[in-house]
């Protein structure tokens, strides 16, 4: 296992690399983004990885806030990811202020945003993509690693298709995935079949034989040098998401089945093994440290930005963060089938510096154009910024919980804790295509029920637990459920059943008895016979009716055992 004094060795050594490579390591407040600063880099070896993940159907830029708050816990605890803000800054020594700063760190979101615009965008991202295949016409492979076909309007329209037809377009050589199962086994099937290129998910077997249902590995031959990408979809499908989208499917993180086919891959020749991986950072660091074999990891799942190669073992672990924010390049030179050097980039896509991709743009915009009214709509204005990470709360999330209370008469409100979702500055108009960007999911009914005091609680220790437990294999990803109307405490240290205390209804002031029952209304429900308006139905009326919202800071939660 990586103890800790190796890891803050081994991200000490790798940041500073980074930096050498003209990335983010010394930047400075003067200086201009342009295009060609943001492509630089010093090619070694025979292969590049272009990788992204966790898009989330995000096709044009936008306003992302980094997390102030990401907790982890047990050996992990301060570590990356697990460092924001300042500390973060200081780790990657990255200065303040920089255009990398507001990037990479919610410090000074605010004000930077104003400063440095908006940022992503498939047809800026092409545009990079394409200028790095030209530079290295023979060595690269462009991987998706999940997260792709959810999370916006004309996703949820087209059931995925607007950004199969993107991707396709792009010209994604691998993918897994995540979100993309929500549309049903059906639907991903014919998705898969409009693909120009393999989807690999090798830990799904079918529940009557366990067999494979997908490919689990492609070999690419760059530069002289024979890739194996092995595919690893999002392990909890079935329990984070609706079981009866993917009933015939079973998932898991299947360690003993990714040593086969990383052994398979060696014995079929591979020079190079990468794991194209919807785990989450976590639960791939460590694996890393158990299978042998694995020379990269290329993990998504749990939008984690981090500006730096991280090395377990022998594993090089990327995460390129979310939203179409960045784009990872990997140079790596190969010798007797070990990696003998490398050199990394997470590239900040900063829309305004860059030109976009005329053939991307030009789909973009006739996939957009049949919903253009929808997505244009202003629903409201925001007087303070509305973002949704941070593993406790978020402004936006506290604003579904608001709607939820006031459009169903709940006294109290639960939020999932999902990572996708736009931010916006003080002073932003709400747009259809920003609340989308929230809400876009395949089971959206907000219900409102009857629920025991004993009942809330369990709801919050099992989430609380898919997070905090000590050991990376148990955790799911995603942050705590959001809750509105009552207030609670967290000793994220203490075993499940023993985290949650001092449950209050707000309103009252009285403490949330086990017997009792609540009026609570919530969404993202599991249940198939869930009822209720869609979740972006009931938000937008509330939208419309206060026309102006403005979110105070939530000082409900206390966190202990941190």
């Amino acid at each position: 296992m990586l103890t800790r004094r190796d890891f803050m060795q081994v991200t000490a050594a790798t940041a500073a690399m980074f930096g050498s490579a003209g990335g983010i390591g010394m930047a400075s407040a003067e200086q201009k983004i342009t295009q060609e600063k943001l492509l630089e880099f010093e090619s070694v070896g025979q292969v590049t990885l272009l990788n992204f993940t966790d898009i989330h159907a995000q096709l044009v830029p936008l306003y992302f806030r980094e997390p102030s708050v990401n907790l982890g816990v047990g050996n992990v605890y301060g570590l990356p990811p697990h460092l924001t803000g300042k500390d973060f800054l200081k780790h990657f020594n990255i200065v303040a202020g920089t255009p990398e700063a507001y990037a990479f760190s919610s410090s000074d979101f605010s004000s930077l945003a104003s400063q440095y615009g908006r940022i992503g965008g498939l047809a800026h991202m092409a545009t990079l993509i394409n200028a790095i295949r030209t530079e290295r016409p023979n060595n690269s492979i462009l991987v998706d690693v999940g997260d792709t076909w959810q999370g916006s309007l004309t996703s949820l329209r087209t059931q995925g298709e607007d950004m199969v037809d993107a991707m396709n377009t792009l010209g994604v050589d691998v993918m897994t995935g995540h979100w993309e199962f929500t549309y049903g086994s059906e639907r991903v099937l014919e998705l898969i079949d409009k693909l120009n290129f393999p989807f690999l998910a090798g830990n799904i077997t079918d529940t009557d034989f366990n067999e494979p249902v997908f490919e689990s590995t492609k070999f690419f031959e760059r530069g002289g040098i024979n890739v194996a990408i092995i595919g690893q979809a999002f392990p909890y499908s079935p329990i984070a998401n609706p079981r009866y989208m993917m009933a015939d499917w079973s998932f898991g993180i299947q360690e003993e089945l990714i040593r086969d086919n990383v052994n398979t891959a060696r014995q079929s020749g591979a020079d190079l093994v990468v794991l194209a991986s919807h785990n989450g950072f976590n639960v791939d660091r460590k694996l890393a440290s158990r299978v042998d074999g694995i020379d990269v990891i290329l993990t998504g799942h749990t939008h984690d930005a981090i500006p730096g190669v991280i090395k377990v073992n022998n594993t090089l672990l990327i995460a390129t963060g979310s939203h179409g924010k960045f784009l990872g390049r990997l140079d790596l030179e190969v010798q007797n089938k070990k990696i003998k050097n490398y050199r990394y980039k997470l590239i900040p896509i900063f829309s305004d510096a860059i030109t976009p991709d005329p053939k991307i743009n030009s789909l973009i915009k006739a996939i957009r154009a049949p919903h253009a009214k929808q997505l244009n709509e202003v629903l409201a204005t925001t007087q303070n910024t509305l973002y949704r990470r941070g593993t406790f709360n978020g402004t936006f999330d506290d604003l579904i919980c608001q709607a939820i209370m006031q459009e169903r008469n709940a006294e109290i409100a639960l939020s999932p804790g999902f990572r996708w979702g736009r931010s916006l500055p003080p002073g932003s108009n709400i747009t259809g295509d920003d609340l989308f960007s929230q809400t876009a999911i395949t089971y959206p009914a907000c219900y409102r029920n009857e629920m025991t005091g004993e009942l809330l609680k369990t709801i919050l220790e099992d989430v609380a637990d898919n997070l905090f437990n000590p050991d990376p294999y148990y955790q799911q990803g995603g942050d705590m459920v959001r809750v509105g109307g009552m207030g609670y405490s967290i000793d994220v240290a203490k075993p499940i059943g023993e985290r949650i205390s001092n449950m209050t209804l707000l309103k009252t002031g009285v403490p949330i008895d086990a017997a009792s029952k609540y009026i609570v209304g919530g969404w993202a429900s599991i249940n198939e016979a869930t009822e209720g308006p869609a979740i972006y139905d009931l938000v937008s009326d509330y939208l419309r009716k206060e026309k102006v919202v403005n979110i105070p800071g939530n000082n409900n939660i206390k966190v202990n055992g941190a």
